[in-house]
């Protein structure tokens, strides 16, 4: 199963590919798209989406696991963080394929083992687990996280699926 992560953010959103192998996680690629501050909202929010749409479109993802909005004490810097995932949503929509939702906690949960890790700790981790030569910007480190995360829960779904229909008794 291919997956595309999404790090949402107006100035800087990113993304991360990985490939899972049953147990095994395959990088595949990764990168921020940038916005610039000078430009209006809207504009940025068109950037991101083509962005995405031209990732989706080349990459073709099975998945898109998007991170969910953190709640801060800035009420305008959320919102605007709500627009960007918000487009993420959609351009995994655009596409028909399913999008999954992770919070900023069940990530760190899932790659570092512990739901306060700092940000340093999530990029060393994804690097570990990817194998990757060096070790990926923040953004798109997240996004790499938020792919890792649910490989995870995909792959403990199936686990749980498959022992749920093990278990059931013929009916008769």
């Amino acid at each position: 199963m291919r997956i595309l992560g999404v790090d949402p953010g107006t100035l800087a959103t990113g993304y991360g590919l990985i490939e899972s192998q049953g147990s095994r996680l395959v990088h595949i690629a990764h990168g921020t798209v940038r916005t610039s501050p000078r430009s209006e909202l809207a504009e940025r929010l068109a950037v991101i989406f083509r962005e995405l749409c031209r990732v989706i479109g080349e990459a073709a993802p099975d998945a898109v696991a998007v991170e969910k909005v953190f709640v801060s004490a800035n009420v305008a810097s959320a919102l605007k963080l709500c627009h960007a995932r918000g487009v993420a949503l959609l351009a995994g929509a655009q596409f028909q394929l399913p999008v999954y939702e992770y919070s900023a906690l069940q990530v760190k949960s899932s790659v570092v083992g512990y739901g306060k890790a700092a940000k340093s700790q999530v990029q060393q981790m994804t690097r570990m687990i990817l194998k990757l030569p060096a070790t990926a910007p923040a953004d798109a480190a997240d996004a790499l996280a938020v792919a890792i995360c649910h490989a995870h829960s995909h792959t403990l779904q199936n686990r749980l699926d498959r022992l749920a229909m093990a278990t059931k008794e013929p009916r008769p």
